[in-house]
């Protein structure tokens, strides 16, 4: 007994010990003590919601894994080619390792594709025609959007080709406006674009079950209507994609979850045949489509970017819900909460006035790897209408898998916070935000201690 009870005390002892280290390895990262205990606190009260996405982490895991077996993935794979590109042995089983996971018909996984928005436009103005009305039944989209349809004119636009453009707002509750929905629906209306994520708005992120059964409402007015779901930031977040609840698209890109941090730059398309057959056409040139596009030797960070990419959004959802708590517990609005359901890997956090903005994300810009020293500044960057401010200390610039935050100069001052390759950083990014904003006195240090 007296044994037992000695090793009791050792192990006491140790433990006490190593937290005592843990704190001072904090310390000298720049963490105070009052805010490692405020965090670490909250952290060790989240361990049953990090279960929970660890086990959606495996099913996509192994979702992942069975359509990289099923292909065949080689080593030859992983060579990639110059010039034209053609009998790119990787690059084409990349996208039926693509079209595997989604379970769709066709991909298109291009490094040719910039970035999110790149994707998204190339998916509308290729499946689009002069005459057709593009319809957003879920509210304005992404500002980035606004010039590709022609809400703020621009060169290039949808709108300069003659395609128009209707929206229905969410009803105040976040719920979808069937009725409005069912007026819009007409019959030059050919594409629907649903945005999953909630971009620089405050409003819910919309689930892979939401999703289909808006699709469905939709289907049943006009069967032959395009459904086009904008998947940025959703990927992997749940066991299934929007393609499973009926869309005939999904867009995204590869710096966001699929590239799982490694991808350099690059974008997908997966859908029905004809619909990325269309887009293959329009990203390179008719007649050509998708036998052209050399690889040009990064696709071996492409193949073991998205079988990390699982475990890769699982780090950022709970970096994303330890975020949400840490600021509501300190009375900040956020958006979704501290127990809501996860359906993307964004935490908005309104902090209502600018200085609480530039602090939160001066924060992460310091707790990151790369450019820990600058400090970012608001600028009017290309796509927005307001300036905004960027903390980006990526390996792959401007990668927001990786430890980011950003938003626009405006009301509510809202700082978008994603990413944390690995629950350590992202855990680390949020102290280091919340001791930013401690510093400059946003946040009293005495309401940690409460």
């Amino acid at each position: 007994m007296e044994q037992k009870k000695q090793k009791e005390q050792i192990a006491q002892k140790t433990q006490i010990a190593q937290k005592t280290l843990m704190q001072q390895y904090y310390q000298n990262l720049g963490i105070s003590p009052q805010v490692y205990r405020f965090c670490q606190n909250i952290w060790e009260s989240l361990s049953e919601r990090f279960r929970k996405i660890d086990a959606v982490s495996e099913a996509n895991q192994l979702k992942v894994l069975k359509a990289l077996q099923e292909n065949q993935v080689s080593e030859a794979c992983m060579l990639g080619t110059t010039g034209y590109g053609y009998n790119d042995l990787g690059r084409d089983t990349l996208e039926k390792v693509y079209a595997g996971i989604f379970h769709t018909e066709d991909a298109l996984v291009r490094p040719q594709i910039t970035c999110g928005t790149h994707a998204l436009a190339l998916a509308l103005m290729s499946n689009l025609r002069p005459g057709d009305e593009l319809l957003s039944p879920v509210g304005k989209p992404y500002d980035t959007l606004e010039e590709v349809i022609g809400i703020r004119p621009s060169k290039g636009s949808l709108a300069e080709y003659g395609i128009t453009y209707a929206q229905v707002d969410l009803l105040p509750d976040g719920g979808f406006d069937y009725e409005g929905i069912r007026r819009a629906i007409n019959g030059r209306t050919r594409l629907v674009t649903i945005q999953r994520s909630k971009g620089y708005a405050t409003r819910p992120t919309l689930s892979v079950e939401r999703i289909g059964e808006l699709i469905a409402f939709i289907k049943e007015i006009k069967p032959d209507v395009l459904c086009m779901v904008d998947n940025c930031y959703g990927e992997f977040v749940e066991t299934i994609e929007p393609t499973d609840a009926g869309a005939d698209m999904a867009v995204g890109s590869l710096i966001k979850n699929p590239g799982g941090g490694l991808a350099p730059i690059g974008g997908y398309i997966v859908g029905k045949k004809e619909c990325v057959e269309n887009a293959a056409f329009r990203l390179t040139s008719p007649g050509l489509g998708k036998e052209v596009g050399a690889s040009l030797g990064i696709l071996s960070a492409f193949y073991e970017g998205l079988f990390l990419a699982p475990n890769v959004t699982a780090s950022a959802l709970k970096g994303a819900i330890f975020a949400a708590n840490v600021f509501e517990r300190l009375g900040f609005a956020v958006m979704p909460n501290g127990s809501e359901e996860r359906y993307d890997i964004i935490q908005a956090v309104s902090f209502g006035k600018p200085e609480g903005l530039i602090a939160f994300c001066e924060g992460i810009q310091a707790a990151s790897p790369v450019d820990s020293h600058v400090r970012p500044e608001p600028w009017d960057m290309p796509g927005y209408d307001a300036k905004v401010i960027m903390a980006a200390g990526a390996f792959v610039s401007g990668s927001s898998i990786e430890l980011s935050a950003d938003g626009p100069l405006k009301e509510p001052y809202a700082a978008y916070f994603q990413g944390g390759i690995t629950w350590q950083h992202a855990k680390f990014g949020i102290m280091r935000s919340l001791q930013s904003l401690v510093d400059k006195g946003i946040v009293l240090s005495d309401v940690l201690e409460l």
